[in-house]
């Protein structure tokens, strides 16, 4: 390989009106090799500070210095598109969840692609910052949105320096997410609410809103839930299941044993009893994981609807199990258990054990099978969910 000419000073020249610098670099080629290529680029214009040669050297000499001191590499001319193609995409699939991909594979294709046809080392935080703001201007994106694209982006650029094709400071780093309209409002089911949907719900609706509300398990763990995973008063949550795909849990904390209350325990094993399942607890009909969006629009929402009762998605059951623990006295910690966030402190981290159940989790959702005891007595269901619940 042919390398770069070290401390070059290149050729400065005017031409017309303006100052330009002759010089050379390695330059990354398409198969894989490294060339030395010679480039021209303009300095300034011809006017003012800079009408002198010895002016302009100083701008050569600034411009050089990257190339001088090997902090531009020859992968760092490498467009962004080629480094995501070749690179950062492989990388991802290889990395992250299959839903994860996907989500990276739409984002990218939609909203940054276009704009990404400079070379690494060309993109600086002013790129990244006009970026953000066409993006929000264009697509009229929520500010979660704006967020998760300079997550795509600053993820991007780390493994570009984690590879040696960049050197330096991540430029998304500085960046800040431009004014955005606000994400959705979120919701959380009520206790009441849970209880009227298994009234109403036949099966295996009526076990998926059990588990969903009173285990507070993802939409993909439910789809990942095997036979094997439940005896009787616990599920064990070892995977999760996106389309066709079977992965782990989400998170440091994903994998775990739950407690599952007698109410809900009761509704799943009539599911169970009534019906033979091969693979999984929910299934289709040739024993891959659950359709669960066919059981949502076919079954669940038709009939939420005609009860007066919104449809605010599966991950509201997650929401509402965090929030009635809440209001039942239960700590945070121990909610942080039952759900398995990843994203607690050290002393969260050495205080919840997720090699087994917890004591202080099984006496939660003993608590929660009281309230449900006693809101059964009453028979009293309010149909309001609430709102902007941050669990």
């Amino acid at each position: 390989m042919t390398d770069v000419r070290r401390h070059q000073r290149g050729y400065v020249f005017l031409k017309g009106s303006c100052w330009y610098l002759r010089y050379y670099e390695n330059e990354l080629q398409a198969d894989g090799t490294v060339k030395l290529v010679q480039r021209c680029r303009k300095l300034a214009d011809n006017k003012g500070q800079y009408r002198s040669k010895k002016a302009v050297r100083t701008l050569a000499d600034e411009f050089l210095a990257p190339l001088n001191s090997g902090t531009f590499t020859a992968e760092s001319t490498m467009s962004v598109v080629d480094f995501w193609d070749r690179r950062y995409f492989p990388y991802v699939q290889a990395q992250k969840s299959p839903s994860t991909v996907s989500g990276y594979r739409n984002m990218w294709s939609r909203y940054l692609k276009d704009h990404m046809t400079m070379a690494i080392r060309d993109f600086r935080t002013v790129d990244c910052q006009r970026l953000l703001e066409a993006v929000v201007a264009k697509h009229n994106i929520s500010n979660t949105t704006a967020r998760h694209v300079k997550h795509l982006l600053g993820g991007l650029f780390r493994y570009a320096i984690q590879t040696g094709a960049l050197n330096g400071v991540n430029p998304v780093l500085a960046a800040s997410i431009p004014k955005a309209k606000p994400g959705r409002r979120t919701y959380a089911y009520s206790l009441d609410q849970i209880l009227r949907m298994l009234e109403i719900l036949p099966q295996p609706a009526r076990a998926i809103v059990a588990v969903a509300g009173f285990a507070g398990l993802r939409k993909g763990e439910i789809r990942g839930l095997r036979p094997e995973d439940y005896d009787g008063r616990t599920l064990k949550i070892e995977r999760a299941a996106w389309r066709h795909h079977i992965a782990k849990p989400k998170g440091k904390r994903g994998a775990g044993i739950v407690p599952l209350i007698p109410t809900a325990a009761a509704v799943l094993d009539d599911h169970l009893a009534a019906t033979k399942v091969q693979n999984f607890i929910f299934e289709t009909l040739d024993g891959g994981p659950g359709a669960l969006d066919y059981v949502v629009r076919e079954v669940i929402r038709p009939a939420l609807a005609g009860a007066g009762i919104p449809w605010y998605g599966l991950h509201a059951f997650r929401r509402g199990l965090a929030t009635n623990l809440h209001e039942l006295g239960v700590s945070d910690i121990v909610i942080q258990a039952i759900l398995r966030h990843s994203n607690v402190s050290v002393t969260r981290a050495a205080y919840i054990k997720n090699d087994g159940l917890d004591p202080q989790s099984l006496a939660a959702m003993e608590a929660l099978e009281s309230a449900v005891c006693n809101q059964n007595a009453t028979g009293t269901h309010d149909a309001e969910p609430r709102t902007d619940v941050k669990h």
